[in-house]
């Protein structure tokens, strides 16, 4: 009997399979296709020679990388941390959630997802012996914060928050923050989950963190991702932010998890992040952005917001009436760009014709994807 009957192969092998099979342009999987910055591989080169980072890091991460969070966290959002007590290294964001949620929640407590969602957080609700209550975004893919007050009750356990939100590339206002104090104030032993792992590719409006929010940081979790702001996603190295109080339930699980996190990687991320300026990746991505906009301006797309993330979202009703996931196949297959339909980040399955493409490509993939979609 299956623990999760109702997961199969995900959409991103599916159609990065279907890309390769068609030597199609592959906009849908969310990785860069550029290098990585020539000072990080020299620092990784430097780090393989020391004996000592082949071996086993501590439980909670390399101390040294721990501290340059607390101090990212502090510049970023004049948070101080407890880099021992607060701070978490995980193989990557994904598990840090997954640990975070096997840890916190309880059979039968409820768990509020904002649908579209990243796949991942259903499966561990569910595993954890939860339920997962999916509440829709808007069309425009902004909180229905009515809707979200509607689907709470004394069973509610969890809200999982994604902002900037994969897949829309929208951020959230300072509206959004008031309307979730107020929801926290109302239901005092409910948790937020706050999935930010792209806290640094934001756009015209700066990120806003809940660990900017006084009233929220000792009830969140905070997911942040090195593999997505350094785009280094094969290493699979992220971390947890939160209060001892949680952190302390959160380690007990990782430590019989994944125990300890890539060692050589560690180091090379803690010396790293003194000579790097977080910050700038924005404008790096904006030009990217801003580059596949102005591209797509003759095509038959039409573009949505793009405010954070390296997505850009589309709608494609000019084009054709088939389904989102019909659409993203054909678009492979025979016009050679493939792409992610939204439908499948849906509990429900709704489909409202919105596909995703990912921008974080060299300036020549991005031309020449763009070409082919100007010609549909």
């Amino acid at each position: 009997m299956s623990k999760l009957p109702d997961v199969g192969t995900t959409i991103f092998t599916i159609m990065s399979k279907l890309a390769n099979d068609h030597e199609a342009i592959n906009l849908s999987q969310g990785f860069p296709n550029f290098d990585v910055d020539h000072e990080l591989i020299n620092t990784l080169k430097r780090n393989a020679e020391n004996n000592a980072f082949h071996q086993y890091m501590p439980m909670t991460g390399f101390p040294r990388l721990n501290l340059a969070v607390c101090d990212a966290v502090q510049s970023s959002y004049k948070r101080a941390l407890d880099p021992s007590s607060e701070v978490l290294i995980t193989a990557g964001a994904t598990q840090g959630i997954f640990t975070a949620i096997m840890a916190l929640i309880e059979k039968d407590d409820e768990v509020i997802i904002l649908d579209p969602s990243y796949d991942c957080y259903d499966p561990a609700v569910v595993l954890a012996g939860g339920r997962p209550v999916h509440v829709s975004l808007s069309k425009d893919f902004k909180v229905d914060w009515d809707a979200v007050q509607g689907s709470m009750n004394d069973r509610t356990r969890m809200i999982i928050t994604n902002n900037p939100h994969n897949p829309s590339g929208r951020v959230w206002v300072n509206e959004d923050f008031m309307r979730l104090e107020a929801l926290m104030e109302s239901y005092p032993n409910v948790l937020i989950l706050s999935d930010e792992v792209y806290e640094y590719i934001t756009f015209e409006n700066k990120h806003i963190s809940i660990n900017e929010r006084s009233s929220l940081i000792d009830r969140s979790i905070i997911v942040s991702s090195f593999g997505k702001t350094f785009h280094i996603t094969g290493w699979k190295i992220g971390y947890l932010v939160a209060n001892k109080f949680l952190m302390d339930e959160i380690k007990k699980v990782h430590q019989f998890n994944v125990f300890s996190v890539n060692s050589i990687g560690q180091a090379t991320l803690a010396d790293y992040l003194t000579q790097v300026d977080l910050n700038s990746l924005g404008s790096f991505y904006q030009k990217k952005r801003d580059l596949f906009r102005s591209l797509l301006q003759s095509s038959k797309f039409d573009l949505l917001p793009c405010e954070g993330t390296y997505f850009q979202a589309a709608r494609y009703d000019k084009i054709s009436t088939l389904d989102d996931v019909s659409f993203c196949k054909e678009l492979t297959m025979r016009h050679g760009v493939a792409a992610i339909p939204i439908s499948v980040f849906n509990k429900s399955g709704v489909d409202n014709r919105v596909i995703r493409f990912c921008f974080a490509k060299t300036d020549e993939t991005l031309i020449e994807a763009s070409n082919k979609l100007c010609r549909i």
